[in-house]
C-alpha cells in the first residue's frame, strides 16, 4: 500500500538551495574532470571509505560519494593514511540524498552503478517510511537506473528492499548472504568482525 501511494503521487517537496548548489558544483566537476565517464553513486557514504574503494576498483568510472554530514566527510578525508594517492576519479559531496537523487533525475543523469551500503535500518515497526525503500523518494532511486546494490546486516531490510525494487521496476531482485572478505565500510568491518551475518541484493535497472 505504501509503494502504491508513492507510485501514484510523485514526491514534490522543494529542493533546498544548499542541495541545489552542492549538486550543481559536483556535476560541474564531473563534467570538467571526467567528461563522458560512467557515473557511480555511493549514497550515504559516511566517511567515504567505500567511495575510495569503489574509485580504485572502477578507475574508468567517476565516483560521487554523498553524505549529509560534513564532519563524517572531513574525517574520511583526514583518515586516508595508507600512503596511496587520493583517487582523481572521486568526489565527496555534502548533500541531502532526498534532494540529490531527484536533482540527478531532473538533469537527465543516469547511473552506471549505485550503492546503498548499510543504510540506517530504522528497525522499529513504525519506521517503515523512514527506510529508503519505504520513503516517497524511492521511485526516483529506481528511475536513476544502473546496477543497484544494497547491503545490510539485517535480512528483513534487504527482503523489503527487494520487494520494493521488484514492485517499482518489474525486475527480479534476490537477497543473498554476503561474505565481506575485504570490508569497504567501517560498518561492514565491524559487523564482520563481530560475527554478524551480512546480506546484499544486486539488480540491474538499466
Amino acid at each position: 500500500m505504501v509503494l502504491d501511494r508513492h507510485m501514484k503521487s510523485p514526491f514534490r517537496k522543494p529542493c533546498a538551495d544548499y542541495n541545489r548548489a552542492a549538486f550543481a558544483a559536483s556535476i560541474e566537476r564531473f563534467r570538467r574532470l571526467h567528461p563522458g565517464a560512467p557515473l557511480i553513486l555511493d549514497s550515504c557514504c559516511g566517511v567515504g571509505e567505500s567511495s575510495v574503494a569503489l574509485a580504485r576498483a572502477f578507475p574508468d568510472h567517476y565516483v560521487i560519494g554523498v553524505d549529509q554530514s560534513a564532519s563524517r566527510l572531513q574525517r574520511g578525508r583526514r583518515g586516508q593514511r595508507d600512503g596511496r594517492a587520493w583517487p582523481d576519479n572521486l568526489d565527496l559531496v555534502r548533500a541531502d540524498l532526498v534532494d540529490y537523487w531527484r536533482l540527478l533525475l531532473d538533469a537527465g543523469i543516469h547511473l552506471a552503478r549505485h550503492y546503498l551500503l548499510y543504510p540506517n535500518p530504522w528497525p522499529k515497526i513504525g519506521h517503515l517510511r523512514r527506510r529508503w525503500h519505504g520513503h516517497p523518494v524511492f521511485p526516483a532511486v529506481i528511475a536513476l537506473g544502473g546496477v543497484l546494490e544494497c547491503r545490510s546486516n539485517w535480512s528483513i531490510y534487504i527482503a523489503e528492499h527487494c520487494l520494493a525494487v521488484e514492485q517499482l521496476s518489474g525486475r527480479e531482485a534476490l537477497a543473498e548472504p554476503y561474505l565481506a572478505d575485504l570490508p569497504i565500510t567501517p560498518f561492514e568491518r565491524k559487523y564482520r568482525d563481530s560475527g554478524h551475518c551480512l546480506f546484499r541484493a544486486v539488480v540491474d535497472l538499466a
